[in-house]
């Protein structure tokens, strides 16, 4: 799989391949091996190097994490969106400003708003299990909650819209 990341204006050009278990990050390979833990934590190794990923928060493209302690924002795009971008094409399932879609198919487990609460920017919303994994999803918008579109308990699949935040004001 191809994926072009951005964190702190750096841009890293990855690809990778799971089944053999190397990656190339810009024009560096590295081998590598993951361990998913329950609580959500990633290990990483790669050589004598390993690597924490906590706290991990997935928002259409953007993926927020803690390695190794450090907190990180980072932008992906994956293999269509890089296809998109090259075609000269905008991403429509990209979040709207106001708009929340599910950036995976998966299990709502907690909805922390109700319609009609006032959310800011990056507040957390929704807590969305996928690959026995929990997802903290956050307002891509400040505003009010004007529709929610899901239920706790409810399976959502990839893009599909789970809330919209009207401006305040």
């Amino acid at each position: 799989m191809l994926f072009k990341t951005i964190i702190n204006d750096q841009v890293f050009h990855v690809e990778v391949d799971r089944k053999r278990s190397v990656a190339r990050i810009n024009d560096e390979k590295l081998k590598f091996e993951i361990v998913e833990h329950k609580n959500g934590r990633i290990i990483l190794r790669s050589g004598t190097k390993l690597y924490k990923f906590d706290n991990i928060s997935v928002n259409g493209s953007n993926v927020s994490f803690a390695m190794n302690g450090a907190f990180f924002d980072a932008k992906v795009k994956d293999e269509k969106d890089l296809l998109l971008e090259k075609l000269g094409f905008e991403n429509h399932t990209e979040n709207k400003a106001g708009d929340l879609r599910a950036p995976m198919p998966g299990k709502i487990l907690e909805i922390m708003i109700q319609q009609g609460d006032k959310v800011s920017a990056g507040q957390p919303l929704i807590i969305l299990e996928a690959m026995k994994m929990e997802n903290e999803l956050k307002a891509p918008a400040g505003g009010e909650i004007s529709s929610l579109l899901v239920n706790t308990g409810e399976n959502v699949e990839k893009n599909q819209h789970l809330l919209v935040i009207s401006p305040s004001g």
